[in-house]
């Protein structure tokens, strides 16, 4: 839908993930959209040297967020949502809207 504008389909998927889950990495992207790691990787490195995305670092994972500091979030967030809105519902939920578990829990607790 929006690949036009931000030239690559792996860029339009990582800021709508990072919409609506505010953090994401390169392997978590991978495996829900099913794509190959490198490109994931090198939207996140485009995004982050664009000063849209900010990263820092988990043990070895390097997360990636919306930069606070860049001028025009508000304005791509409103767009981005209203983008949003176009996209297929079943789509959403399978790639966007996951209730993904961030930690372990312990044994025969209930997602």
């Amino acid at each position: 839908m929006l690949e036009p504008i931000f030239g690559s389909k792996t860029i339009e998927k990582i800021l709508f993930y990072v919409l609506k889950n505010d953090q994401t990495y390169g392997s978590q992207l991978s495996k829900i959209f099913q794509g190959s790691l490198s490109s994931f990787q090198k939207g996140l490195d485009r995004l982050e040297t664009g000063a849209i995305l900010v990263s820092f670092q988990i043990g070895k994972t390097v997360i990636y967020q919306f930069n606070p500091r860049y001028p025009f979030l508000a304005e791509l967030k409103l767009f981005l949502e209203k983008a949003y809105r176009f996209l297929p519902q079943e789509f959403k939920d399978r790639c966007y809207e996951q209730k993904l578990r961030k930690r372990p829990c312990r044994k025969g607790k209930p997602l």
